[in-house]
C-alpha cells in the first residue's frame, strides 16, 4: 500500500522509539498495578495493510481477550489491546493480588479486571504518542470481547475501522522479575485517514 510504503527507515526508528517508550509506560502501569517489578524488552514494531491483521497474531483459533478504545481528540481512530487468554487470566489475577492458577474462567469480576488493565496499558501507549505528536489524545470508555483470535480481529477491526487502512502493531513482552514470568501482548493502533496523515507528517524527520 502506498501509506506503507511511504514511511522511510529513519521515520520507522522514530515510530520504534514511541513503541519503545510507550512499552516502558505500560510495563511501569503494569508495575504501580501489580506491585511487581516489571520489565520490558525492545518491542516489536510492524506496519501493515489492516485485511493483514489477522496475520500478526500466531493462531487464528488461539482464545484471546481484546480491549477495545477509540482515540479521541485531536487524533482519532481505534486502538486494540489483545492478550492471550492464558495471560488475560494471569494478569487478573495480579491485578486482584491473588496466586496463578486462582481464575479459570472469565466471569465478570475477571472481565472486569482485564478491561481495567487494557484501559491503563492502552492509554499508556497513547500517552506515548501524544508526548511525540505533542498532541491531546483521550481513550474512550474500554469494551472487551473475549472470542478466537480471527473472529476478533477481523469483525472487531474491520468493522469498527472507520475506513483505516493501516494498522501499527507492537508487540510487547514483559518480565516479572520476583516471579519469573514472562507475559506476551500485542498493541494494534488504527488511525483513521486524517490522523494517518497527521503521523506521516510528524515523522517526516527531514
Amino acid at each position: 500500500m502506498e501509506q506503507i510504503q511511504t514511511f522511510s527507515d529513519r521515520q520507522l526508528d522514530a515510530l520504534r522509539e514511541v513503541a519503545n517508550i510507550g512499552a516502558g509506560h505500560a510495563a511501569t502501569a503494569l508495575s504501580q498495578m501489580t506491585g511487581q517489578t516489571i520489565m520490558i524488552s525492545v518491542p516489536r514494531l510492524v506496519v501493515s495493510a489492516v485485511h493483514e491483521i489477522p496475520n500478526h497474531v500466531s493462531n487464528g483459533e488461539e482464545p484471546v481477550a481484546a480491549v477495545l478504545l477509540r482515540m479521541l481528540g485531536d487524533l482519532t481512530g481505534l486502538t486494540l489491546l489483545v492478550l492471550p487468554r492464558a495471560t488475560a487470566l494471569r494478569v487478573a489475577e495480579m491485578m486482584a493480588h491473588k496466586p496463578e492458577g486462582t481464575f479459570t474462567q472469565m466471569g465478570p469480576y475477571e472481565q472486569s479486571a482485564i478491561k481495567e488493565a487494557g484501559n491503563i496499558l492502552s492509554s499508556a501507549y497513547l500517552n506515548a504518542l501524544a508526548e511525540f505528536m505533542d498532541m491531546v489524545l483521550l481513550p474512550s470508555p474500554p469494551q472487551l470481547e473475549v472470542d478466537l483470535s480471527d473472529a476478533i480481529l477481523t469483525s472487531t477491526y474491520l468493522e469498527s475501522s472507520n475506513g483505516a487502512e493501516v494498522v501499527f502493531v507492537i508487540e510487547s513482552e514483559f518480565y516479572l522479575k520476583e516471579l519469573n514470568e514472562q507475559l506476551r501482548g500485542f498493541f494494534f493502533l488504527l488511525p483513521d485517514k486524517v490522523s494517518l496523515g497527521k503521523i506521516l507528517k510528524a515523522v517526516r524527520l527531514g
